[in-house]
């Protein structure tokens, strides 16, 4: 089943090569047709919520009509309540990995995020972590445009490996390549 966010970005890069290649006047009735779409949807959403109001929250916990009725600016709850509703459902993941998550601050459609616990310097849970809170944040919240965390490694920099001179006088292992064991 196709996400909300990849139909939307396959509709971008559809409307993309048409620009490229449309004479202008069929790219303004493309834009018109689609803006005419999208209001006779939003219309009907906003109808299907006036006429079943006891619902509303039913149809919000449904992902694709979630993500509907933020595209509307119908849904019932704030981006930052949504948000919240997110790292609360990932919270127990977290807890395994990395301790906890903290909302910085949202503005503008990005969610700033400061992890915190074990994860810290550790790259491969760090990625692990960030890749987890990111999709459970644009699943509850398609409309955020990017999620930035602080307080992780940057799982691009490589880890750094320290090795030390071997001296075999502090070899833990003994003489003859026994496990030291009886």
């Amino acid at each position: 089943m196709t996400t909300v966010r990849e139909a939307g970005e396959r509709i971008e890069a559809l409307l993309d090569e048409l620009a490229a290649s449309a004479p202008p006047a069929t790219m303004a009735k493309v834009s018109e047709l689609l803006r005419s779409v999208m209001a006779l949807y939003g219309d009907g959403l906003e109808r299907v919520l006036e006429l079943a109001p006891e619902r509303v929250r039913d149809l919000a916990e449904d992902d694709v009509v979630a993500s509907l009725l933020v595209l509307h600016d119908l849904h019932p709850d704030s981006l930052a309540v949504r948000v919240q509703a997110a790292l609360d459902r990932v919270r127990p993941y977290l807890g395994s990995h990395a301790g906890g998550v903290s909302v910085l601050s949202i503005a503008d459609g990005v969610v700033r995020l400061r992890l915190e616990g074990s994860c810290d310097g550790c790259p491969s849970s760090a990625l692990t972590v960030r890749n987890a809170v990111e999709a459970a944040i644009f699943a509850a919240a398609p409309d955020v445009v990017a999620v930035e965390t602080e307080g992780v490694s940057d799982p691009a920099e490589p880890a750094l490996l320290q090795i030390g001179r071997y001296r075999p006088d502090e070899c833990p292992v003994p003489a003859g390549g026994g496990s030291g064991r009886p």
